[in-house]
C-alpha cells in the first residue's frame, strides 16, 4: 500500500508564476501573451492543476506544443466540478487570440455556451477525457472509451465473483452525473451483468447486490469518507467500484481500518503509476489504464492540421469521438478478458 505522499503529485511549477484570479489557476508554458510571442497560442484547460492525471496531461501537452511550434497556456479550475472557472479560462483564451483550446470539461453540459462562444470566434475546440453532451458541441473529442473502461473492470470482477454473492459499493464522482462519471459507473455494472435501467443515469438500478452509491470528488479523502459511509450501512460489502485510483486508495484505507482488506475486492480506472503499484500491492484488484499523453498529443496535432489547411479529424469507427485506448491491468488474469500485468502497466503508466 502506498503512502499518501507517494500518491499525490506536487503542483506544477511553470516558467511563469502561478496566478490566481477569479478562482482560476493559470500556468504558462513558453512565452506569455504579454511578451508578444509570434507562435500561435493554444490553451489547455483541466479540471484541477494538481491531480496526477492532469499533471501528466499537461506535461505531454507542453512537450508536444514545443514540437509543433505553439505557445501553450495551461489553465485549470479549482476542483472536479468547477465549471465557472473553466468558463473564465475559455474567455481568457479567446481574449488573448488563441487559435485552439483543449479542455477536459468539469460539466459536460454547462460548458457548452462557452465552447460555442469560442468556436464562433474561430477557435478550434478539442475536448479531452470527459466528452461534452453532445460530443458534436466541440470540433473534436479525444478520450478513453469510458464505458468500455468500466465494462472491462466489470467483466473482470464478474469472473472473481463467479459462484459467490457480490455486495457492491459504488464510489462515483459527484452528484452532477457528468458524462465520464455516468459512463464508467454504468459500464462497470453492465460488465458485471447488472441491468442498468437508464444507461444515462447513475443510481436507478434495482439490483439488490448494490449496497449504495456515494460520491468521492475523485480524490483520496473523498474515497475514504464515501467508503466509511457505505461500510457503516453494510459491512458485508465485498466489491467496490471506484471512479478513479485516488478514490480507490482512500477507499482501501477505510477498508483496511475496518479489518476487511482480505474480504473486499476493489476495482478502478486510470492507469496512473501509483494506481498500478496499488494493483501490484493488492489494494486494487484491477484497473483500466487510459492514456492522457496521447489525448493531448493527438488534439494538438488536430489543431495544427486545422490551422494549416482547415482539416478536421475523423472520429473512431462507430463512435462520436476519437478513442485513445484503454487496457485492463491486473496480476490476476481473467478468462475471456484481455489484460496486461503490472510489469507492463508500470512500463506504460503515467504520473
Amino acid at each position: 500500500m502506498l503512502t499518501r505522499t507517494q500518491r499525490r503529485a506536487p503542483k506544477i511549477k511553470t516558467a511563469a508564476a502561478i496566478l490566481i484570479a477569479a478562482g482560476l489557476a493559470i500556468g504558462a508554458s513558453g512565452c506569455s501573451g504579454a511578451s508578444g510571442s509570434s507562435k500561435p497560442l493554444v490553451g489547455l484547460i483541466t479540471k484541477t492543476d494538481d491531480n496526477p492525471y492532469y499533471v501528466k496531461m499537461r506535461e505531454g501537452a507542453q512537450q508536444k506544443a514545443a514540437e509543433l511550434g505553439f505557445e501553450l497556456q495551461a489553465l485549470s479550475g479549482q476542483g472536479q466540478s468547477d465549471n465557472d472557472s473553466q468558463v473564465k479560462a475559455i474567455e481568457n483564451l479567446i481574449a488573448r487570440g488563441a487559435k485552439g483550446i483543449m479542455i477536459a470539461p468539469s460539466d459536460s453540459e454547462a460548458i457548452l455556451p462557452a465552447i460555442k462562444k469560442a468556436r464562433d470566434a474561430g477557435v478550434f475546440v478539442a475536448v479531452l477525457d470527459s466528452p461534452t453532451n453532445p460530443a458534436s458541441a466541440a470540433d473534436a473529442t479525444y478520450a478513453t472509451d469510458n464505458f468500455q473502461a468500466g465494462v472491462l473492470i466489470g467483466k473482470w470482477a464478474a469472473t472473481q465473483f463467479s459462484g459467490k454473492q457480490a455486495r457492491i459499493a459504488m464510489l462515483d464522482l459527484s452528484p452532477a452525473q457528468v458524462a465520464v462519471d455516468v459512463q464508467r459507473d454504468q459500464g462497470f455494472l453492465q460488465g458485471f451483468g447488472i441491468d442498468v435501467a437508464d444507461k444515462s443515469k447513475i443510481g436507478d438500478e434495482s439490483d439488490s447486490r448494490i449496497v449504495g452509491h456515494e460520491v468521492t470528488n475523485a480524490n483520496e479523502a473523498g474515497g475514504r469518507t464515501a467508503m466509511e459511509k457505505l461500510l457503516q450501512r453494510d459491512r458485508s460489502i465485498n466489491l467496490v467500484y471506484t471512479i478513479n485510483e485516488p478514490a480507490a486508495a482512500g477507499a482501501f484505507e477505510s477498508i483496511k481500518a475496518a479489518g476487511l482488506e482480505n474480504k473486499v475486492t476493489v476495482v478502478s480506472i486510470d492507469g496512473g503509476c501509483p494506481g498500478v503499484k496499488d494493483v501490484k500491492a493488492g489494494a486494487i484488484g484491477a484497473t483500466s489504464m487510459q492514456f492522457p499523453l496521447k489525448m493531448a498529443g493527438d488534439a494538438l496535432q488536430a489543431i495544427s492540421a486545422y490551422i494549416k489547411d482547415g482539416t478536421r479529424p475523423a472520429t473512431s469507427q462507430g463512435l462520436d469521438f476519437t478513442n485513445t485506448g484503454v487496457t485492463l491491468i491486473s496480476d490476476k488474469p481473467a478468462a475471456g478478458v484481455d489484460s496486461k500485468d503490472t510489469a507492463w502497466g508500470l512500463a506504460n503508466c503515467w504520473g
